[in-house]
């Protein structure tokens, strides 16, 4: 989700977090109180910065996750997305996107659009 969004979506991103430890992951690392923020990522030339939402490790394997909701900026989403699995595929990491009930066609319209072939997690 976009940066000015999270506020919003707070619930959403701690019950994901909750459905994630109980999955086994640890290190967990998020941009909300009480959590390590994850490491950004300032793209050059301009003030944008790129924070997935949440990492976490399991097995020794690094997995970046990104809530997706309906947005009013999709194509700043769609550029952190395209960016966030790159950086996954290069560094050998994983990639998944969490969505809940009332956003998955958004969801799916937005993976068509950038031809991200990803099994969505549905809570």
């Amino acid at each position: 989700m976009v940066h000015s969004e999270k506020k919003e979506n707070e619930a959403f991103l701690l019950e994901s977090i909750s459905y994630l430890e109980n999955l086994g992951f640890e290190n967990i690392k998020s941009d909300i109180e009480g959590y390590e923020s994850p490491k950004s990522y300032k793209k050059q030339g301009t003030d944008i910065t790129i924070t997935p939402d949440i990492t976490a490790t399991r097995r020794t394997r690094k997995y970046y996750f990104e809530l997706s909701v309906k947005s009013q900026e999709p194509r700043l989403l769609k550029t952190k997305w395209r960016f966030l699995d790159v950086l996954t595929r290069m560094n050998d990491h994983r990639f998944r996107i969490i969505t809940k009930r009332g956003h998955y066609k958004f969801t799916h319209d937005m993976l068509n659009d950038l031809n991200l072939n990803k099994t969505l997690i549905k809570l």
